[in-house]
């Protein structure tokens, strides 16, 4: 690859991560406080690519005078009498690096939870009873998707019995059920995890998947079980469409 090509790779790539860190849209793919490390990195690719650009221009520049001056400015064939050209499919390497500058791929969604086995989140493992206290007064009690699912495999407690929780998530139809669900990351959307509830009743049925939806409903208890991988039944009272969050993550 040429150095013309390295250094417009550079900037682009550096630009590509600034812009999505300012914008919100590295929420996408890592956790909000990798945000100033993203822009951190792509300062220093522009920085990097700037100077490189600048270093190239002056020392192109200083060659074409002292080639002048010395009346060496010709251009001489190689021994097979043609010229070498520089491999033009380098510049192939752009495309995806302006894919990303233009169009930000979206989040992970239904799909991704079809593919990857729903499970208890990892901390519930190292989690005891005496850990979840009750919960918070109030007719309707906003929950993270993540916290559900902990409870409803692991509290013995049952401080979710009776009460009625709302989360929010996005539809997967799967196996015949309809599921709400949220991806769980610990660094970034590479080792992204789902968590679900199993909609039972209501009529979530009716949207399409990665719809994103606000569940208010009761959990049903002992039914979050390792056979089913830890995916509780809710019985929604109400059902609201809503706009899918800048930040789709539970951490």
């Amino acid at each position: 690859m040429r150095r013309e090509t390295q250094n417009v790779l550079l900037i682009l790539l550096g630009g590509a991560l600034v812009k999505i860190a300012l914008n919100g849209d590295y929420l996408r793919y890592v956790k909000p406080a990798q945000q100033p490390w993203i822009i951190a990195g792509g300062a220093v690719m522009l920085v990097l690519g700037a100077t490189a650009i600048i270093r190239d221009i002056t020392a192109a520049r200083a060659a074409a005078k002292a080639a002048q001056e010395s009346e060496a400015d010709t251009e001489h064939p190689d021994a097979h009498g043609h010229h070498h050209h520089p491999a033009r499919s380098a510049w192939l390497l752009v495309v995806p690096v302006l894919a990303v500058f233009l169009v930000a791929p979206p989040a992970l969604g239904a799909d991704s939870v079809t593919r990857t086995e729903a499970r208890l989140p990892a901390s519930a493992a190292t989690t005891s009873a005496a850990a979840f206290p009750p919960l918070p007064a109030g007719a309707v009690v906003p929950m993270a998707m993540n916290e559900v699912v902990t409870r409803a495999g692991w509290d013995a407690n049952g401080t979710m019995n009776g009460r009625t929780v709302e989360v929010s998530g996005f539809v997967v139809h799967t196996g015949g059920q309809t599921l709400l669900a949220r991806l769980v990351i610990s660094c970034c959307a590479a080792d992204a995890a789902p968590v679900t509830v199993h909609l039972k009743g209501g009529d979530a049925d009716r949207f399409p998947s990665d719809t994103w939806l606000r569940v208010a409903g009761r959990i049903v208890p002992g039914t979050a079980t390792e056979s089913n991988s830890y995916t509780p039944d809710l019985v929604p009272t109400t059902v609201e469409r809503i706009t899918a969050p800048k930040d789709p993550y539970e951490y």
